[in-house]
């Protein structure tokens, strides 16, 4: 069913990877994305220190006994990341599949890992970094279009475009990212030449998903017009869901505020209220386009499985 190198490279059923999201992707979230056969990510920025870490990647593993993956964030940080702990505990508890994100992964990093028979991907923006991570190692590499939510960098290009090139570019396997929800963005991924999706925006509506319900209604309820670019001004552009907390990051960066006034609205404590209480405007929470597609809010299992199967629907009506 969909088996593609993906599948193989990763020991998984269907080609899908779980976003990961900082705040969200912790051990009971990644276990279900995970148990319903796609490929779980767990957030190891979530975690402060070694033992923390440690106690998440066990907790993990005690949930499912397939394969989930461990994501090393490369992009700036409030809080600096020293990714050297997170691989020291990686390769001691037996983790088999890493995804860095963000900025050029360091030899040294992709080093260690491959040498502890780690199998690497990683996620970026544009061709040119597609294939530095390939020539570094990267066993698989996401490609994540400027319709995606997150980080969506400074180039603006789209998935439509970013997939084809790369899947002409690269040896490894290509990872289509941004704007995906549904089983014809599965469908279309594969069709451009990826051999899997990264989906993130899509799973908040799943009944799994560790955020306040009425922040997925709210959700539920958003246009494809409903999110927008932020901290531009940072170079560290994401795109987010257009909620009164993003509209005021807008504000304070086109007046040219400092550091400190945009980190006070776009904070991680700020997100994290939003998503324990329902708040719905206390932060700012990453959104793709996508979320003009979404409606219902589903178990993941039901959600992936349905995925593949319209995808499979879609595909055989090409043929």
């Amino acid at each position: 069913m969909l088996q593609t190198r993906i599948t193989q490279l990763f020991g998984i059923e269907y080609p899908i990877v779980g976003g990961c999201m900082m705040h969200i992707s912790g051990p009971e979230f990644v276990a279900a994305v995970s148990n319903a056969g796609a490929l779980g990510v767990l957030a190891s920025a979530m975690f402060p220190d070694r033992e923390s870490f440690r106690r998440a990647i066990r907790r993990t593993h005690a949930l499912t006994d397939r394969p989930f993956a461990v994501n090393l964030s490369l992009h700036p940080a409030i809080r600096p990341i020293d990714n050297a702990v997170y691989v020291d505990v990686i390769l001691e508890e037996g983790v088999q599949i890493v995804e860095t994100s963000g900025h050029r992964p360091p030899e040294d990093l992709f080093s260690r890992l491959k040498a502890g028979g780690v199998t690497v991907m990683h996620k970026c923006v544009s061709v040119r970094h597609a294939l530095t991570a390939q020539r570094l190692g990267a066993d698989a590499v996401t490609v994540f279009g400027y319709e995606g939510g997150g980080h969506i960098g400074e180039l603006g290009l789209t998935t439509l475009v970013l997939v084809p090139l790369a899947a002409d570019a690269l040896e490894v396997p290509v990872l289509a990212a941004g704007g995906i929800a549904d089983g014809r963005g599965l469908a279309a991924a594969l069709a451009l030449g990826a051999e899997g999706v990264v989906i993130g925006t899509r799973l908040l509506l799943t009944e799994e998903c560790p955020i306040h319900p009425d922040l997925k209604q709210a959700l539920a309820q958003a246009a494809e017009t409903d999110t927008r670019p932020i901290l531009g001004s940072l170079r560290n552009q994401m795109r987010a869901w257009d909620n009164a907390a993003a509209r005021k990051v807008a504000e304070l960066e086109d007046r040219g505020a400092s550091l400190e006034e945009i980190l006070a609205v776009v904070g991680g404590h700020m997100t994290r209220r939003m998503y324990e209480t329902g708040e719905i405007d206390a932060g700012v929470t990453a959104c793709s386009q996508a979320i003009g597609l979404m409606r219902n809010i589903r178990p993941v299992a039901e959600m992936i499985r349905g995925m593949v199967e319209e995808a499979q629907v879609v595909l055989r009506r090409l043929l």
